[in-house]
C-alpha cells in the first residue's frame, strides 16, 4: 500500500497473510503520523503508514520541492533544570536490563503504540524514515518465530560461532533456547527499509534508494527501547542470525529487512540477571578542546 495526502484519511483493504488467511488492513495515512505500526492481535491487524518526501517526476528525472519552514519551537531551560532533568534521565536509563525471564501479564497496547510512535520520530537521512515496526500478540505467530529462531540459533551456538564469540557469550549464560518469544506478551520486530516506492499512481513504481539506513534504524531502536523504559516495561534485543525467516513468518514485501526483534512485557517473578559493571566515563569519553 502506497499513498500519499496531505490531510488524513482512513481507508480499509485486505491483503493476504502468506498462510491462507484472509486479513483486514485498517490504514490510517496522514502527515502528522510518522509510524507504521502492524499488530497481530488474533488474526486482525491495524496499521499507520506515512510517505514523506513527495518525489516529483520529470521524465526520467527525479527532483524534489524544497520543503517550507517553519519556526522552531524551543524552550530553553534554565541552567538547574537542564542539569536535573539530565541527571534523571541518567539515573533512570542506568536501571535498564536486558532480560530473557518474562512473566505473561498482559501489557496495554497503548503503551508499545506510544513507543513505536516515539520511535517513529527518531532523525533520518533525508527524513526517508527508513523502517517498519511489526507488533506480534498472537500466540501461533509467536510459536512460529520461535521455533525459527531456535533453528538458527542451535545452528549458531552448535556449529557456526566461532569460539571467540561463544567465549563471550559463556558469562552471560545464553544459549539456543528461546521460550521468551512465546511468553512476552509483545514482539516489536523491527524492519529496515532499504529502498522505496515512487507513490504516482499514473506511472510504474520507482525504486528510491534510502541513505543512512542502518544509523537512521539504529537510532530509532535507541528510542523505542528508552521509551518502553521509561513506561516501566522490561526488553530484550534479540538478534537471531540470519534473521530472514522474521520477514517470510510475517509476510513483508522484499525491500524490508529485518533489523531488530525486541520481546517486551513485564519480568518473571523470579527473573535474574548477570551482575554485569558498565565501562567508566574515561574509558568511552574523549574531550577534544
Amino acid at each position: 500500500m502506497r499513498a500519499s495526502s496531505a490531510a488524513p484519511f482512513r481507508t480499509d483493504s485486505y491483503d493476504e497473510t502468506g498462510r491462507g488467511t484472509r486479513i483486514r488492513l485498517s490504514s490510517i495515512l496522514s502527515q502528522q503520523d510518522a509510524s507504521y505500526i502492524t499488530s497481530s492481535v488474533g488474526a486482525k491487524v491495524h496499521s499507520a503508514e506515512r510517505i514523506s518526501n513527495t518525489t516529483v517526476m520529470t521524465g526520467q528525472e527525479e527532483t524534489n520541492p524544497p520543503l517550507p519552514m517553519e519556526r522552531l519551537e524551543f524552550r530553553r531551560l534554565a541552567a538547574e533544570e537542564q542539569a536535573r532533568k539530565a541527571a534523571d534521565f541518567f539515573q533512570l536509563m542506568s536501571t535498564r536490563r536486558t532480560i530473557r525471564s518474562f512473566s505473561p501479564e498482559p501489557v496495554p497496547f497503548e503503551l508499545i503504540e506510544t513507543a513505536v510512535k516515539t520511535a517513529a520520530n527518531a532523525p533520518s537521512g533525508a527524513n526517508q524514515q527508513p523502517w517498519r515496526f511489526v507488533v506480534v500478540s498472537n500466540r501461533e505467530v509467536k510459536r512460529q518465530i520461535r521455533e525459527a529462531a531456535e533453528i538458527e540459533e542451535k545452528e549458531f551456538y552448535e556449529r557456526r560461532a566461532p569460539r571467540e564469540w561463544l567465549a563471550a557469550l559463556q558469562p552471560l549464560g545464553t544459549d539456543w533456547h528461546k521460550p521468551f518469544l512465546e511468553i512476552a506478551p509483545y514482539l516489536i520486530i523491527i524492519f529496515r527499509l532499504d529502498y522505496g516506492w515512487s507513490c504516482n499512481t499514473e506511472e510504474p513504481e520507482i525504486k528510491i534508494k534510502h541513505y543512512y539506513v542502518m544509523e537512521s534504524v539504529g537510532i530509532a531502536a535507541g528510542f523505542l527501547l528508552a521509551s518502553l523504559h521509561m513506561a516501566g516495561l522490561a526488553t530484550l534485543t534479540h538478534t537471531p542470525s540470519p534473521m530472514g525467516f522474521l520477514g517470510k513468518i510475517l509476510n513483508r514485501p522484499k525491500n524490508e529487512k529485518p533489523y531488530l526483534l525486541v520481546p517486551v512485557g513485564y519480568p518473571s517473578a523470579d527473573a535474574t540477571v548477570p551482575r554485569i559493571t558498565k565501562k567508566p566515563l574515561s574509558e568511552v569519553l574523549e574531550v577534544v578542546t
